[in-house]
């Protein structure tokens, strides 16, 4: 397995909203082809359309979480697969039922809507506006009732306490310090029940050179097709920050477009994740895995170790 690509690169797409496929291309090959994608749509009827890599694309700087169809597209695809890693590792780690879930940064709400839709009790905050926006529009057209709110991980109080707490995709390295992190910790504690869960999915720095640079692929849901490319402009370990440049290409067979943008992370070794976890004793962790979501495969953490969940469980 190649662990330079994300998850949505591994395993097929499937969604609420239609018939999909997941189209994995190696990094660097895009701009030296042309390349055609077959697009599904019911009773396997294929509609075809060419992409063209050379022809002229207009270009527009922009936030991708702002762009919340786009994102789920993208990140959205291995939702399978972590939802019965979730489910998983509730029945195996938990020492309470779980019936009430909360995700800080949920995003668009693509497991919030189904853990609502298989009937536990889901609440979720964001701080962008539009994804929460989207979110809840998922949760109207399945006749649910809207689970997301605008709000700010690091400073949250839920109304009743939930059984489990999860973040998988690096949402957490958005936290631009220590404080942050600790606030964000101390709010998930105050949240749960004693011995319920918090689910914390992130990449680490690891301490060898040998260190994933670029991740491209592409996915594609109706019309709709995109090829996504996430790079490291740069790191400085000293001040802990990770910049990271982003493109979406967005293909219709009508219309072509680039959204561009750049984020930073901070940066986690192992070492310096455990000191974290340290500070807030009320967690301890009890399980670590990695981003291939196997309940029968968990990973000894070193200082090499990259892509992690960790299982944290209150005391």
């Amino acid at each position: 397995m190649n662990r330079c690509l994300t998850n949505a690169a591994r395993r097929p797409l499937d969604d609420d909203i239609g018939p999909s496929r997941l189209l994995t291309t190696p990094a660097l090959n895009f701009h030296h082809f042309r390349e055609t994608i077959e697009l599904w749509y019911q009773h396997c009827r294929p509609i075809r359309f060419v992409i063209d890599q050379h022809s002229p694309m207009d270009t527009i700087a922009g936030h991708l979480y702002d762009f919340p169809k786009y994102y789920d597209l993208v990140f959205g695809s291995d939702w399978k697969a972590e939802y019965k890693f979730l489910q998983d590792c509730f029945a195996t780690w938990s020492r309470r039922p779980v019936r009430r879930l909360f995700e800080p940064g949920c995003g668009t709400g693509r497991l919030l809507v189904r853990f609502a839709r298989d009937g536990y009790e889901v609440s979720g905050l964001d701080l962008n506006p539009q994804a929460v926006a989207y979110c809840n529009a998922r949760f109207r057209r399945q006749k649910l009732r809207p689970a997301a709110t605008v709000g700010d991980m690091t400073h949250f109080t839920l109304r009743r306490k939930v059984d489990v707490c999860f973040n998988l995709i690096n949402t957490f390295r958005h936290l631009p310090n220590d404080k942050a992190a600790l606030s964000h910790l101390r709010c998930i504690t105050r949240a749960l029940h004693t011995g319920g869960l918090y689910l914390l999915g992130l990449h680490l720095t690891p301490l060898s050179s040998q260190r994933c640079l670029e991740e491209s692929w592409s996915a594609s849901r109706g019309n709709l097709s995109v090829v996504t490319r996430l790079w490291s402009i740069g790191i400085d370990l000293g001040r802990r920050i990770e910049r990271i440049g982003m493109t979406f290409d967005i293909y219709t067979p009508s219309k072509q477009f680039r959204i561009e943008d750049e984020t930073t992370f901070r940066t986690y070794t192992a070492a310096q994740m455990q000191a974290l976890f340290r500070a807030v004793p009320e967690l301890e962790v009890v399980e670590t895995y990695d981003f291939r979501y196997d309940p029968e495969w968990p990973i000894e953490i070193n200082p090499d170790t990259e892509d992690v969940v960790y299982v944290l469980r209150k005391r």
